[in-house]
């Protein structure tokens, strides 16, 4: 087994302790009895946090704390919204990865992918097996999909684009997908194609003033596109997200600093933001 598939197979112990942590909380509870709790070692699960996360299962698990989170907000909130009025709303990045938008049009819409070729794949990740499509303008659809068989990702991308010719070939998404869940600038931008509503892709491309490591409450992004009561809405703006990670919904969380929900899971949600807010760490520690 290469180091690669060593690291997606950790994030099956890596959900099962975040979810273990969250119900218990309250306890605090120590590397031994999150070990127990999964059946394996302390040095067992000391070595799959470091290899999957590269830092230590201690601090791994500060990150999970709500009191974490609400330090994001007050630390970010201020700064997020003052870029934001400065224009910072795209291209954004994610492990510094750019991002360029283009929204289908609304004849698109209504033809339901008419004529259009969507390319789709399968790979496995660090955060769980998805589901990738293309179209000759884009990624139109990124799923995480290790919850259920195949075939139900394939009828999901059907339903949502039920008039276009849809053809799986792996071998291309590969590149698109492993660079999407890479640590590294690839310095050309990846294009997204949206399919939304105004609103939806307002809200969608807001997102990508976020830079990794930092969080917003749904308040704060509905003052953001200028809406600071369509809470509800753009939480239902972030549920119809066809694009995980990219479009970074994950990064939204509630005004007491809880994760909240999250369309592919809370462990999932909090695993992207450990990691995302450890990578961030140790960036500013390099640069001070």
């Amino acid at each position: 087994m290469n180091a690669f598939d060593e690291r997606c197979r950790a994030y099956q112990t890596v959900a099962r302790a975040i979810r273990f942590v969250r119900q218990n909380s309250p306890g605090q509870p120590g590397l031994q009895e999150i070990a127990a709790q999964l059946g394996i070692s302390p040095y067992h699960l000391q070595r799959t946090f470091s290899v999957w996360a590269g830092i230590s299962p201690k601090r791994f698990l500060q990150y999970l704390t709500s009191e974490h989170a609400r330090s994001l907000l007050r630390e970010r909130h201020d700064v997020l919204t003052a870029a934001y009025a400065a224009g910072l709303s795209g291209p954004g990045r994610l492990h510094d990865l750019m991002v360029a938008c283009d929204a289908v049009t609304p004849g698109e819409v209504r033809s339901l992918g008419d004529g259009l070729l969507i390319t789709y794949g399968f790979a496995t990740t660090l955060f769980g097996r998805v589901i990738a499509g293309s179209t000759a303008r884009g990624l139109c659809h990124l799923q995480f999909t290790d919850a259920g068989p195949d075939s139900d990702a394939v009828v999901q991308l059907q339903t949502e684009w039920p008039h276009a010719r849809l053809i799986r070939d792996d071998d291309a998404l590969a590149a698109s997908i492993a660079r999407t869940f890479s640590l590294v600038d690839q310095g050309q931008p990846m294009h997204l194609l949206l399919r939304g509503t105004n609103f939806q892709v307002k809200v969608w491309k807001a997102l990508l003033a976020l830079a990794p490591g930092e969080v917003v409450s749904y308040g704060a992004l509905a003052t953001l596109i200028d809406q600071p009561r369509a809470q509800r809405a753009v939480g239902s703006a972030l549920a119809r997200n066809r694009i995980a990670l990219l479009i970074p919904c994950h990064r939204v969380i509630r005004e007491n600093g809880d994760v909240g929900s999250y369309r592919w899971g809370s462990e999932r949600k909090q695993a992207l933001l450990v990691v995302e807010a450890a990578l961030r760490s140790r960036r500013e520690s390099l640069r001070s």
